[in-house]
């Protein structure tokens, strides 16, 4: 089977990708998980003191400083050492013993915006047709339920913006797969008796209202 495709012949996420996300949020390597949750917390909280815009410039001027700075040093020194090294970013490639910086293909293939392509619209349908099932009441006892969700949901968005539920939703990302993969035995278990109690309210709730025990059976 080739990479990204099923048996089939549809596209998929590479697995290399999924085991990377999860080594990230896992903290597998400590320092590149740091790194990344940093930077990513960061912009963040860039966000909620200045626009996307400036954020955006700030970001790259900072960039720009670091990189035309390196390059006027570089080329400095190389004039006083009398050498020609070439350009100071494939200089460096060249150490690392790899394609970086100014030899490297930043250029999405065809193949690879079609099966990633593939892949959003397949979700896209997916969620479309979920939602037609719920707002068109397919389904009785799961469309009281999505009505709950939105409910809580009033109730979220009047307590935090979008942005905040970003931060606190990149929080738990780095910080829920850790603390579950320590104590996994103890959530499970609290976990288990809260489902068993919804599941008895929701027995109950449809023995005692009527109609929504034969919808639920057809």
């Amino acid at each position: 089977m080739e990479n990204g495709k099923t048996e089939n012949g549809d596209s998929q996420p590479p697995p290399q990708w999924k085991d990377k996300v999860v080594e990230l949020l896992y903290w597998r390597d400590v320092k590149t998980s740091g790194v990344v949750f940093g930077a990513s917390l960061s912009l963040l909280l860039s966000l909620t003191l200045c626009s996307i815009v400036s954020v955006s410039s700030y970001i790259g001027l900072a960039l720009l400083s670091v990189t035309i700075c390196f390059r006027i040093y570089k080329g400095i020194l190389q004039a006083i050492q009398k050498s020609d090294e070439g350009h100071p970013f494939k200089s460096i490639a060249h150490v690392l013993s790899c394609r970086l910086y100014l030899d490297q293909d930043v250029a999405l293939s065809e193949g690879t915006v079609h099966k990633y392509s593939d892949c959003v619209l397949a979700r896209f349908n997916t969620t479309v047709t979920e939602l037609r099932r719920l707002f068109l009441v397919e389904d009785l006892v799961d469309s009281l339920k999505f009505a709950v969700l939105m409910w809580i949901l009033t109730y979220v968005g009047a307590l935090f913006n979008g942005l905040t539920l970003f931060i606190l939703g990149l929080v738990g990302m780095f910080s829920c797969p850790i603390v579950y993969e320590k104590y996994k035995v103890q959530i499970d278990h609290y976990v288990g008796m809260a489902s068993k109690q919804v599941k008895d309210i929701i027995a109950t709730v449809q023995s005692k209202v009527p109609g929504l025990t034969r919808v639920k059976a057809e």
